[in-house]
């Protein structure tokens, strides 16, 4: 006989809901966000998984006009580059997207993975080093789903030079940068990704597992 499951179906219908408007935001409300809220979905990097229990994220809340300039800065120019990589029709669409909330976001931050790390002693990144910046990915997740239930959204800024950002902002040279976060009040909350929406791309219907 099968176990009963250790959450209710309500829980689990609230859960699937939750994953499904988690949604990278790029549209915010300009309104501050609450300092306690911020924190209580920080301490979900508390309680995520990490290899070797190593806990490599390393944190940098960006509120100077200086280091948001040089970040959004950085990023005008990455997005640039990138428009010169489509052509045609393609290229025309990607000009007309938003990609960063950098300019309205009350709050922003960038997290590195600390390569150099001594903490969890090497346990499961000496054969795969690159499991320490996987563990900064999850705890990310987490953070973003706690900033989802508490109403907030996040943005994933990836369209950057990640060595010119780190220099910036004065990272230390081990850290490597794994994203930069707008996060704040989305300005709506539908459940389709907005790349989908403005034809970009469309979500696989179905995941699809490969036997071996």
């Amino acid at each position: 006989m099968a176990e009963p499951a250790p959450f209710s179906d309500s829980f689990q219908h609230e859960l699937d809901r939750l994953l499904r408007l988690r949604r990278d935001v790029r549209r915010f409300r300009t309104d501050p966000v609450d300092e306690a809220t911020l924190d209580q979905a920080l301490s979900a990097f508390s309680r995520a998984p990490s290899v070797g229990l190593s806990e490599p994220w390393r944190i940098l809340r960006i509120d100077s006009p200086d280091a948001r300039r040089a970040a959004l800065d950085n990023f005008r120019a990455a997005n640039d580059r990138a428009l010169q990589g489509y052509t045609g029709a393609r290229a025309a669409r990607y000009a007309t997207l938003k990609l960063s909330g950098m300019q309205e976001a009350p709050v922003q931050l960038a997290v590195f993975c600390d390569d150099g790390t001594t903490k969890g002693h090497g346990l499961g990144a000496a054969s795969m080093p690159e499991m320490r910046r996987y563990s900064v990915v999850s705890a990310i997740t987490l953070f973003w789903l706690a900033l989802r239930a508490q109403g907030l959204g996040l943005g994933w800024v990836s369209i950057l030079d990640p060595v010119q950002l780190a220099r910036d902002l004065d990272a230390p040279d081990n850290w490597h940068l794994i994203g930069y976060f707008c996060i704040g009040w989305p300005q709506d909350t539908g459940d389709t990704p907005e790349l989908e929406t403005l034809g970009w791309e469309t979500r696989a219907p179905a995941l699809h597992i490969e036997p071996r």
